[in-house]
This record gives structure tokens, C-alpha cells and sequence, in this order.
């Protein structure tokens, strides 16, 4: 039923696509363009629709019924806009990010998050804590930003929806993470909590809008610790190591009450805390990669796991599993994503990703079994553009099994084949089936793509993790050539013709294709990628400011709907920004297994210049708060200073997550000109 609908409409839609440069080479812009769609959220009584649109760079929010009509909508022009929630029925919150050095802020830049709302009725949007300043005398308040550290927490107090925000607060010159409560009826802002200590990373508050847990780490010592209201005190019930990186709060836990903390040490762990301090650890079967809590009671409802291939989703209420079952029957050789639901569960907006037909947005009623489409992500995306993905396996030199992707160029016989190796970042991230706008650009032009997911990749078990740490620049790297020599035992691929690219661990994975595992690649093209290990080493950033300036893969739990993101960058993903990532200097020195200077220097593409003998082509963002654009400027230094065959190009104001859709464009051309220059497909 779906998919004839799906059908329907990917011919109407034909019509609207970008022309093709040529016959059997589709316009790159088509796949590096902002997705047309990138939110479509449903209102608490499902009947109305918040949807994102992209035309060029610039956003727009739609607010129309589910039925169709609109009634509000908004330019976003230009923004970063990371993440849309209802509040109430007549409220959108918004939160948008910037690359800045931050007013009075010192140190490198980052990346800042504001929140805002758009009312409805008004059809006015305003950031929520621009107030700060007009009332400081009022609320106590000595120097607030319009800077967000923490995901907004709505909730209905009294009828009127409420957005909790942590705030960035100056006491005496320091800084303070602080929780605000701004109503969105009355527009008044007040602090929510008045005892900040220094060292906060996370808030929650209970259903009913009052404060009950706090999280601090301290980042020298690694050390978490949990804090929840008693009374009119704040009563210690943990303290814990974290020696990666990542301590913090994890929502309300199965009954809305109590409260979900994870930590990351030599397993993850993930705890749920009673108020009178009692803790249990979550059995193992609800060792999810991502939670799900509700939007409007703010419970666990479950979570979702990504199982190999499989996206699978667990609810602990029997009623809401039938009904996801229910939803997802009829996309059989799909993968289907939850994405937002109605208060009543009566509705669902899900994403499909069909293998020959790219992803999709469908409105599902739940009580009729009818379910509408509502727009494919990447519109200009034609079917017959879109090249063949298969699932592969192989064994490492060590005998592990590795699981990747293969995508085939269309109309090409799988034999012979010049190959790409694609390598993700994270390096906890992965690859994952379902459609992927850097392989297909690739795959368009007639090369074979090969994403594998290297020991230390996430998804596949923590023993697998594991395997990774102390791996960075070895038997990960040998993980990525091995899959290029079984592809080439099968006649698949000629390892003559065979380049390597990646960004942010992805690009020092092409990096270290070229100058620590030699001789298997032509070219390499680095993305994003760091390039000397002791500056990585020596970068201090907060496990707060981690998780809310990084984008790609996540391995903490996250709250939200999910899916887990594959994409390529080097920690935590911004459609979840607010888990606690464990990306942090420490997390990463766990897969280097190295922290002394020698043995960095060892496993640091910038150190082994000398060694490279294929040309190398580095991108970067200007804008990167995460690998620092000087990453990429140190190493075309030392390849020029060696002789070596290198170009830089900088993008100009672009982020680590390529959030410009002219960055990613760009990103393409560049490497695919490259690509044809150094390893010609035909």
C-alpha cells in the first residue's frame, strides 16, 4: 500500500529534480544539497505537522495541519538549526548553533546553541533567554548569554508549557551551568534552580517542573557525581570514575520518577537511581544505543538498538510495541525510523529508507492502518540515481569479522572495479544500510564504495569495541585494507585502482592509508582530519561542551527517538545533542592505547610525511570547533616541506558536520576531481 504510494510520487516529483550533467553522470549538487526536508514533527494531539524545509542555504519552518493547509511558518534564513519540539499546541521550540569566540567567552572558538519559540498564533519567534539581562535584577542573575549548554526539558505546569534551559551564568567572573524556567504563555523567565555549583554538566526536572537531579564532572580527576533534591538540600547518591570521559544524566527513568545516569568505564553502564538514592543497573537486554523517552511525560518509554543491520526498536509498554509493529509492517525490505508521535500514540511520523528509493517522511494513523506520504528527504534525488548497497563480511588478518557496505556503481559489471574505501569516524561510530549522500555521489561517477565497520566500531557488541582501544592507526587501519584485498581475491575490485577517504577519524584514516599501511592506496583525500595525535592529546574540552559541539556518532545512550546516526564525524551527534558524550581527550586515548609524546609522534600522519609517496588532498572547515582547521594546515605544511604531492582546500565558515549544503557540494567536487585525476574510473 505504502510503497505504491511512495512510487506515485517519486514519478510526480520527477518532474522537480535538478538536470543531470550528463546521461549517466547525475549533477553532484543533487546529492550534496541540504536535504529538502530535514524535520517533520507532530503535534501532542496529532493533528498538526511542524516541518523543516531547505531551498539553497536557507531553512523554513511550516507549522499545517495533517489533513493539509497551513497555518504558520518562519524564515530560518541561514542558521544551523539543530533541533525542533513541540510545547504545547500553539509552541515550537527551536535550537540553532553557531561557530563564535563567544561575546566575553575566552579560549577557541565553539560552537554556541540558542534556543528560541515560535508561536503559532502569533507567528512570532523569539529566543528564550534574550531576557536574561532586562531582568537580572529581578531573578539574580550577575551575566546570562542567550547560550544553551544542555537539550531544552518542556513540561506542562498548570496548563502553560514551560522550557527548562541550562544556561551559561557568570558568578564573579566564572562560569556557571544554570537552569532557567521560561514560560512560553506569559513570557516571563525566572531561575529554576538558585544553588549552580561549578563543575555542573546536567540537569532534570520531574514532570511536574521541579528540579531533582544535577550531574558534576570534574574533568582533571574523570570523576562523575550525582546529585538529587531532598527536601530543600541537594543529597550526593553517587560518585563514580568516568576515566573516558562521559558522566551525566540520562532523563527520567521507567517510571518518571526516578532518574537514568551512564557512565562510560571499562563497560558502559547504565543506572537508574530512585530518589532516596537506591540504584539499579539496567539488565543487559536493555542495553540500548539510543533511549526513548516520551515527549510529554518524559518517561523511558525504551530504546533502540542497531543490531548489525537491523534497526530495532523495544518498548516496555506491550500496547505501544503492538503499534510500532503495526506501523513498520507494511515497509518490508525498508528500514523505518520513529521519529516523532502524537500524546495518544494514535499517530506516528516515521522515516523509511527504501534501498532503490532513498528516505522518506509518512504519516501513519495507527488506529485505521492508513498512512500518507508526506515528502522524500532528498527531492532531487532521482530513483535511477540512486546505485545498489549490499551488505558484505570478511575476515581481518587476525581472523575477526568485519561487516561493511558495498555500494556498485549502476550499469557497471561488479568485476574490475576502481574502489573508494570510505572510512567513518567516531571512531565508536559506524556504517549503517540506508541511503548515504557521500557514497552515491561517489558510486555515480563508476566507482565502488567500501564503508566497513572496523574493530572499535559501535553496533556490534562491546567485546567488538573493545577490540578497537589501543588499535588507532593499526589493526583498525589493517581492518580497512583487508577489506579492500578480500574484494579484490573476489575479482570484485582492481587493487591497482583503489584510493581511500574519510573525515574527521575518517580523514586520519586516509591519512594513515597513506603514510603508516603503504602500498594500498593511489590517492587518499582527508577530510576533517587530525593529523598530529599530541594535539589531540593536549585539547581540554569539558564533556558538556563535547557533547554539544559534535555531530556523527554517539556511544552513550541519547535520548530521542533515534535512529542512531552513521554519519562520518568524529563524536556525538547533534540531532541528540545533550547526551553526555564520551568523546573527550581520554575517550580518544583509550583507541590511540598511547599517551606519550614518542608514541603519538608514532601513530601521527604529520610526523610521517617523509613516507608519503601518493597525492593527498585535504579539506577542512575554517569553522571547526571540533579537529581544528590548523589540523590540515600543519599537514599540508610538512608534505610541502617533504616534497610530497598535496592541495589544501579550505571551506570557508563551514563546521565539522558540513551544515552548508554549498560545504558539502564543494567537499564532492573537490574530491571527486581529485578521485578521476589520481585513479580514473574508466
Amino acid at each position: 500500500m505504502f510503497r505504491t504510494a511512495l512510487a506515485a510520487c517519486v514519478a510526480l516529483l520527477t518532474s522537480l529534480t535538478t538536470p543531470a550533467v550528463a546521461a549517466d553522470k547525475p549533477d553532484l549538487a543533487i546529492y550534496g544539497a541540504l536535504p529538502k526536508i530535514e524535520e517533520v514533527v507532530i503535534s501532542p494531539d496529532g493533528s498538526k505537522l511542524a516541518v523543516v524545509t531547505t531551498d539553497g542555504e536557507q531553512r523554513y519552518l511550516t507549522v499545517r495541519k495533517t489533513e493539509g493547509g497551513g497555518i504558520a511558518g518562519v524564515a530560518l534564513k541561514a542558521t544551523k538549526l539543530r533541533s525542533v519540539m513541540w510545547a504545547g499546541e500553539e509552541h515550537v521550540v527551536l535550537v540553532v548553533s553557531q561557530a563564535s569566540q563567544g561575546m566575553t567567552l575566552v579560549g577557541p572558538p565553539r560552537e554556541y546553541f540558542m534556543a528560541s519559540d515560535f508561536n503559532i498564533t502569533t507567528n512570532i519567534l523569539r529566543p528564550l533567554l534574550d531576557g536574561a539581562k532586562k531582568t537580572s535584577s529581578k531573578i539574580g542573575v550577575e551575566e546570562t548569554f542567550n547560550i544553551i549548554v544542555g537539550p531544552p526539558q518542556v513540561r506542562m505546569v498548570k496548563g502553560d508549557p514551560v522550557v527548562f534551559l541550562e544556561g551559561v551564568r557568570y558568578l564573579r567572573g566564572t562560569a556557571a551551568d544554570t537552569l532557567y524556567a521560561t514560560n512560553l504563555r506569559t513570557g516571563t523567565l525566572r531561575l529554576a534552580e538558585n544553588t549552580p555549583r561549578y563543575g555542573t554538566n546536567g540537569w532534570l526536572v520531574d514532570i511536574d517542573g521541579k528540579p531533582i537531579a544535577q550531574t558534576t564532572y570534574d574533568t582533571k580527576s574523570g570523576r562523575g557525581t550525582l546529585l538529587v533534591k531532598a527536601g530543600a538540600n541537594w543529597k550526593k547518591v553517587d560518585e563514580a570514575d568516568s576515566p573516558t570521559g562521559a558522566y551525566g544524566i540520562s532523563g527520567l527513568g521507567r517510571d518518571g520518577k526516578s532518574v537514568l545516569v551512564w557512565r562510560r568505564a571499562d563497560d558502559d553502564v547504565l543506572r537508574e537511581y530512585t530518589r532516596n538514592g537506591g540504584r539499579e543497573a539496567l539488565p543487559d537486554d536493555l542495553a540500548f544505543d539510543g533511549l526513548i523517552h516520551d515527549p510529554y511525560s518524559a518517561r523511558l518509554l525504551g530504546g533502540y538498538t542497531l543490531d548489525g543491520d537491523e534497526l530495532r526498536y523495544t518498548f516496555f509498554n506491550p500496547a505501544v510495541q503492538s503499534a510500532w509493529y503495526a506501523a513498520i509492517k507494511p515497509f518490508r525490505d525498508a528500514r523505518v525510523s520513529l521519529k516523532s508521535w502524537s500524546r495518544d500514540w494514535s499517530r506516528v511520523i516515521v522515516q523509511v529508507d527504501a534501498p532503490t528509493e532513498g528516505p522518506a517522511y509518512y504519516l501513519i494513523d495507527l488506529k485505521t492502518g492508513k498512512g500518507w506520504f508526506q515528502s522524500r528527504v532528498y527531492e532531487s534525488v532521482k530513483p535511477e540515481a540512486i546505485s545498489p548497497v549490499r551488505p558484505i563480511k570478511y575476515k581481518a588478518a587476525d581472523g575477526l569479522e568485519i561487516s561493511g557496505y558495498l555500494t556498485l556503481p549502476r550499469e557497471r559489471q561488479p568485476t574490475n572495479l576502481p574502489l573508494i574505501v570510505l572510512a567513518h569516524g567516531g571512531p565508536e561510530g559506524r556504517d549503517a544500510p540506508g541511503f548515504d549522500w557521500w557514497s552515491q555521489a561517489l558510486a555515480s561517477r563508476g566507482y565502488a564504495v567500501l564503508q566497513a565497520n572496523f574493530r572499535g566500531s559501535a553496533g556490534f557488541g562491546k567485546d567488538f569495541v573493545k577490540a578497537g582501544y589501543g588499535e588507532w592507526g593499526k589493526k583498525m587501519q589493517t581492518d580497512l585494507s583487508d577489506g579492500v584485498r578480500d574484494l579484490a581475491r573476489q575479482g570484485v575490485i582492481d587493487p591497482k585502482r583503489v584510493c581511500i577517504m574519510g573525515a574527521s577519524y575518517g580523514g586520519y584514516a586516509a591519512l594513515a592509508g597513506a603514510t603508516l599501511d603503504k602500498g594500498v592506496y593511489r590517492c587518499a583525500v582527508s577530510v576533517d582530519g587530525p593529523s598530529d595525535l599530541n594535539l589531540v592529546r593536549q585539547e581540554v574540552v569539558s564533556p558538556k561542551e563535547v557533547c554539544m559541539s559534535t555531530i556523527g556518532e554517539t556511544p552513550c545512550p541519547k535520548s530521542g527517538a533515534g535512529p542512531v546516526n552513521p554519519g562520518r564525524m568524529l563524536s556525538a551527534n547533534l540531532e541528540d545533542h545533550g547526551a553526555r558524550s564520551s568523546t573527550s581527550p581520554r575517550y580518544w586515548l583509550r583507541f590511540m592505547g598511547a599517551d606519550k609524546k614518542a608514541d603519538l609522534d608514532a601513530l601521527s600522519p604529520v610526523k610521517l610525511a617523509n613516507r608519503v609517496d601518493v597525492p593527498v588532498l585535504l579539506i577542512h572547515g575554517t569553522d571547526d570547533t571540533i579537529v581544528p582547521f590548523a589540523q590540515s594546515q600543519i599537514m599540508a605544511d610538512a608534505l610541502k616541506k617533504a616534497g610530497k604531492p598535496v592541495s589544501l582546500v579550505a571551506l570557508k565558515g563551514e563546521d565539522h558536520w558540513f551544515s552548508r549544503g554549498e560545504s558539502r557540494v564543494k567537499m564532492l567536487t573537490e574530491a571527486v576531481a581529485f578521485v578521476e585525476k589520481n585513479n580514473p574510473p574508466d
